[in-house]
């Protein structure tokens, strides 16, 4: 078993041919490290790459999608459907800005405020 990540953009193309193609199972350097050969994933990487619609490529996407799970050749290992955003608000800025400014200016209008933590410290001393 090997963990790893296989890379995918928001249109998948010729990158599934170097992940899942039997033409580079044995091809120094390839990403088919599952050292896969089967006729089916073949036809449909040849699918995905030549799909000529969104519905094409959806249609072919989730099928070698389905061979992959199915077929044990991929194993989910971790997946997360939402973005994880961190939030802090610590900044001060001015209640008017300024009448003329470039965007590169607008981040110096603002200041690093006092956190919670810091206000406990000096009340404490």
């Amino acid at each position: 078993m090997v963990v790893t990540v296989f890379g995918q953009s928001q249109s998948p193309g010729n990158e599934q041919r170097n992940y899942f193609h039997s033409a580079s199972r044995d091809r120094k350097g390839s990403r088919n490290l599952i050292g896969l050969t089967d006729p089916v994933v073949d036809a449909l990487v040849e699918k995905v790459i030549a799909a000529r619609t969104t519905d094409e490529l959806r249609a072919a996407c989730r099928a070698l999608d389905r061979v992959l799970w199915y077929g044990y050749h991929v194993v989910p290992n971790w997946y997360i459907d939402h973005h994880r955003i961190a939030y802090r608000n610590i900044f001060g800025r001015p209640r008017t800005l300024p009448l003329y400014y470039s965007p590169e200016q607008l981040l110096m209008t603002w200041w690093v405020t006092e956190t919670r933590s810091q206000k406990s410290e000096t009340s404490n001393r």
